[in-house]
């Protein structure tokens, strides 16, 4: 059974994941990066939020892999934005 700092996380990051879908459809901008790039943010936030103070379960152990990757996913959408952004007499190749 879930404990109740679980449940908050989840319920807390999903009801984040649809609010920003919703705001960036109404806002017309729903792209795949820019609600990979939000859904992190949210991530990051119910994370802090849901922090136990004393001990650290595993579960949230676990989950500092998946920041990990996020951050690595972040890292690469914004590589690919300045490439996109510089001109290519800059680009070595």
């Amino acid at each position: 059974m879930p404990t109740r700092r679980r449940q908050q996380f989840i319920y807390g990051q999903f009801a984040w994941m649809v609010a920003t879908a919703f705001l960036l459809v109404v806002l017309d901008s729903l792209s795949y990066e820019l609600f990979f790039v939000l859904s992190l943010i949210g991530i990051l936030i119910v994370t802090e939020l849901t922090a136990p103070a004393n001990v650290t379960p595993a579960w949230r152990r676990r989950l500092r892999w998946l920041i990990a990757l996020g951050l690595v996913g972040f890292g690469i959408i914004v590589v690919r934005r300045i490439l996109e952004i510089l001109p290519p007499e800059v680009l070595p190749w």
